[in-house]
């Protein structure tokens, strides 16, 4: 009989499996079985025909949700049904497993030799500070740009990255700044039998040499193209396009990367060049206004150089665009246009262009910075762990000054701290005030919740070198 159903069989079902259902035919709950009908040629052919079900059924045995089979039963139920003279098909043994730890072929190359590079890109800006590298520092920490670098190590002009392949870099060279790039390859190995060719990446980066607060002469052309503006403007902003800001008109205009290369130019002057000045008197002569982001008023003013102030009675009268800032006796810092020397070849050619005595970019709180020095800030920052070449450490001294000076003007421009990451500083003692208002030195401080909750996994994080304050 078994021999003849299994024969009649023409839906793939086992011998066995029709063993099963013609024997245990009584236990089927055809209540929670859904059948399909049997063609009409093949029930009157008289053929058996094993019922086709659909949905979900319970078996009849242990009773768990299973997929609806000829048996009605599920896997494990029908092992043990399935027996042969009494001897039961199954038992149960240990079985030992033996982990063997294995690592990737890049890895494995890491692993035997770190510095195994394959794509290195190379940050450089020609000015005499790093001020532009300080900010993008902080820009990599917050968005995890360098989290696939092998090693980053500091050079006298920039940064170099190293990634462990050419897609890391590419990714990393963003636009961030007003760039220019190109890339070089250098082949390492190949084999001639699989066509396999192994190479070394290089991207050079140069950053536009145009920093915040820089005063520009716009050559004739790019301030044709910029509707007449300036010449004379001054740098507000550097992101994807550079912001530059008439400080006579208050006109604003942005210039983008592909403007500048075409006619690329330098500062007149930078902002290790700016020169403290006192307030004599200031008359605004226009409402404030709202450019860019930031607020701006065209003032009338008397200035005198701190450093002349009780030698001489030289007194500048200028014009600047901070008059919702100033008031008499406060101090500013701005350009010596008067005792400057301007070799610049695009101020040459404007012949009939009258210069201003000086200019004004901000106002001063370097006498309240000065009495805080060496005082912890209610805030800190966190730092790449880059390696520093020879020539880096003999000019540490330099880059401790200017990283204080970045950090003060995190403290005062609040657009600056927008993409800056400031986690709170556990040594300050005293408690900071919850807005941005100045405090009893009138120095600005940073509100409290602007600051980021330092994660720290046991004790041993508390002496992390990777913070600074």
């Amino acid at each position: 009989m078994l021999g003849r159903m299994g024969d009649e069989c023409r839906r793939g079902w086992g011998d066995l499996f029709l063993y099963h259902q013609y024997v245990r035919s009584d236990a089927i709950t055809f209540s929670t079985i859904n059948l399909i009908p049997a063609t009409m040629a093949e029930e009157e052919a008289g053929m058996f025909v094993v019922q086709q079900t659909v949905g979900s059924v319970l078996c009849c045995k242990c009773g768990i949700s299973m997929t609806p089979n000829a048996a009605n039963m599920c896997v494990k139920c029908l092992r043990s049904e399935m027996v042969l003279n009494g001897a039961v098909l199954e038992q149960s043994f240990v079985v030992e497993y033996v982990q063997q730890e294995h690592m990737c072929e890049p890895c494995s190359r890491a692993q035997a030799n770190p510095d195994q590079w394959v794509a290195s890109v190379q940050l450089r800006q020609h000015v005499s500070h790093k001020r532009t590298f300080f900010y993008l520092e902080q820009l990599t920490l917050k968005h995890g740009a360098a989290a696939s670098a092998i090693r980053i190590k500091e050079t006298d002009k920039g940064i170099d990255f190293f990634f462990p392949s050419r897609s890391h870099g590419l990714k990393f060279v963003g636009k961030v700044a007003p760039i220019k790039s190109r890339h070089d390859k250098q082949l390492v190995s190949h084999d001639q039998k699989s066509n396999n060719f192994n190479y070394r990446y290089t991207f050079s980066v140069e950053i536009c040499p145009i920093c915040r607060e820089d005063l520009v002469c716009l050559p004739p052309k790019v301030k044709s193209s910029l509707g007449n503006l300036g010449p004379l403007v001054i740098c507000t902003k550097v992101t994807n396009s550079i912001a530059l800001l008439d400080p006579f008109t208050l006109r604003y205009c942005f210039l983008d990367t592909d403007q500048y290369w075409r006619s690329s130019f330098k500062s007149l002057h930078t902002s290790r060049e700016l020169v403290e000045y006192i307030v004599l008197d200031v008359e605004v002569v226009s409402p404030e206004v709202t450019i860019g982001g930031s607020r701006y008023a065209l003032a009338d003013a008397q200035v005198a150089r701190l450093s002349d102030f009780g030698k001489n009675d030289t007194i500048f009268n200028i014009k600047t665009h901070l008059g919702h800032l100033l008031s008499p006796g406060d101090y500013a810092l701005g350009y010596d246009l008067d005792g400057a020397n301007s070799n610049d070849d695009e101020l040459d050619k404007y012949k009939g262009l009258v210069i201003p005595e000086a200019i004004l970019v901000k106002k001063s709180y370097k006498e309240n910075h000065q009495k805080k020095r060496g005082k912890p800030r209610s805030w800190k920052l966190k730092s790449l762990n880059m390696e520093i070449d020879d020539k880096g450490r003999a000019e540490q001294e330099k880059i401790d000054s200017e990283y204080e000076q970045f950090l003060d003007d995190l403290e005062e421009n609040s657009e600056m701290r927008f993409n800056v990451s400031l986690y709170s500083n556990e040594e300050y003692q005293q408690p900071s005030e919850t807005a941005s208002v100045t405090d009893g030195e009138g120095l600005p401080s940073i509100p409290l919740e602007e600051l980021i909750g330092d994660l720290r996994l046991g004790e041993a994080a508390v002496g992390d070198s990777s913070m600074k304050k």
